[in-house]
């Protein structure tokens, strides 16, 4: 009697142990679960990223941006009070919003791997008789719903191509030794508006989209051992660095985060596993936006007399002033006067040749931009990569800077590219400094979880192992 009691006893506590390590092994699983959910619960809480963003200042990046003469304080400081500001109301003008492009082209590199296969990030490759002849002829006119035929599902993935004939006006076109693209070629190309195909996230992922990056840093823009490479190829990866990362940036601000309700916001922690979390990314994208700001500062004589002629005299005047508040602010001009020296760069017997090479080796890069399988992420590739052209057309047209203007010619859509590109990485910095405290708090958040989750299953497993 005794002995059956106890052995009743004895198996009730075995039970209950067991359903205790059940419910914890439930409990963690709960637990892993809503931890690994999408990052989209993360983003729904922009009264968290404020408070990230008023904690104590613990700056990671301090001190002269590498190979420029500014620092990053200055930059942030700029960026913030001045830059961002007129930047985000320049590109909305009339002038600066519409980007001539040819996005009907075939990859020079590797047979086409099918854009239409991809569900979220192109529109089909339409023949050129289902678009209306005024589209060429830049007559303001939008796409019916049955010109849509060819476009992929997803609303987003779509390219507005609305025109506007009162637009571009009294350029001289003349090709960029930069870039790939014929821009004198209007019979194939378009005007887009910039305005209704904004820089977000497409699903653009995969072999596809990895084998173009792959082809522009293995091909083209090597990162060479430390000490094994010349000032002037360091300057060509840092530059391809910063605008990737750049491009990464804007990917994760506005990001498809729940695709059954088109819910769209930041996606924090890919841009912590994208870029924050590897240093030289960061400093690769302030070098690159210093680089581009000093091309629009060289060319403040030309760009000043420029005519921004859209057939709107308010929009047009509004533009002209915002380019001259943009070229000659005080606070950019005493803070940092030149963001970029780029007279250190072609010194020595073999600077032409050194110059050539990587001029073949940047047009290179553009002419990769034609294999990008994702329509709205060609277009923005074509507009970045033709901007960074251009800043280095502006650059390096010249020996010195005194006479610029009687050298330099710059086409519409060069200065178009230029401004766009360089209010998107002005854009990415400042996201940086805003999101980054939010991203490495949360992906903090996400390792401590991980340690105290493998904590807690090794108590279970410790305590199954004991001996009954």
């Amino acid at each position: 009697m005794v002995k059956a009691e106890i052995g009743e006893k004895s198996e009730k506590k075995r039970r209950w142990k067991w359903g205790w390590v059940v419910g914890a092994i439930l409990a963690i699983l709960l637990a892993s679960a809503v931890t690994s959910r999408s990052p989209s619960k993360i983003s729904l809480l922009p009264h968290k990223i404020k408070e990230a963003c008023e904690c104590a200042d613990s700056r990671q990046y301090t001190g002269i941006v590498e190979d420029c003469c500014c620092d990053y304080e200055t930059v942030d400081s700029l960026n913030g009070e001045v830059l961002n500001p007129l930047l985000q109301e320049l590109v909305t003008t009339p002038f600066l919003r519409y980007f001539k492009v040819k996005l009907w082209c075939d990859c020079p590199f590797w047979p086409d791997d099918g854009m239409c296969r991809l569900r979220d990030c192109s529109v089909c490759e339409c023949p050129e008789n289902e678009f209306p002849e005024t589209f060429k002829n830049s007559i303001h006119h939008g796409l019916s719903s049955q010109d849509l035929v060819c476009q992929e599902e997803k609303p987003q993935a779509t390219v507005d191509r609305t025109l506007d004939r009162k637009a571009f006006r009294g350029w001289v076109e003349i090709d960029n030794p930069w870039t790939n693209d014929d821009e004198t070629d209007n019979a194939e190309m378009t005007y887009v508006n910039l305005q209704l195909n904004p820089e977000r996230y497409t699903g653009y992922t995969g072999p596809s989209a990895r084998r173009i990056w792959d082809a522009i840093y293995t091909e083209n823009c090597p990162k060479y051992p430390s000490g094994e490479f010349c000032q002037e190829k360091k300057v060509l990866y840092k530059l391809i660095s910063g605008l990737h990362s750049s491009i990464s940036i804007h990917i994760a601000a506005d990001y498809l985060l729940d695709e059954a309700v088109n819910l769209w916001g930041q996606n924090l922690e890919l841009i912590y596993d994208r870029v924050l979390q590897y240093p030289d990314r960061v400093r690769n994208l302030y070098f690159t936006f210093l680089f581009v700001l000093r091309a629009v500062t060289k060319a403040a004589d030309y760009l000043e007399q420029a005519e921004y002629d859209t057939g709107n005299p308010t929009e047009d005047l509004k533009t002209k002033s915002l380019m001259k508040q943009l070229l000659y602010s005080p606070k950019l001009q005493a803070a940092c006067p030149i963001p970029f020296d780029e007279a250190k760069l072609w010194q020595g017997q073999s600077g032409p040749e050194l110059k050539q090479q990587i001029q073949k080796q940047f047009k290179n890069i553009s002419a990769l931009m034609d294999c990008v399988g994702c329509e709205k992420c060609r277009l923005w590739g074509k507009l970045q990569v033709l901007g960074l052209g251009t800043a280095l057309k502006i650059l390096f047209s010249v020996d010195g800077q005194d006479h610029l203007d009687h050298h330099l010619q710059l086409q519409r859509n060069e200065v178009i590219a230029l401004v766009n590109l360089l209010n998107r990485l002005s854009e990415s910095i400042k996201w940086v400094r805003e999101m980054g405290p939010s991203a490495e708090k949360i992906m903090e958040g996400r390792v401590f979880a991980h340690t105290d989750q493998s904590s807690t299953w090794q108590r279970i497993w410790t305590s199954l192992a004991r001996p009954r």
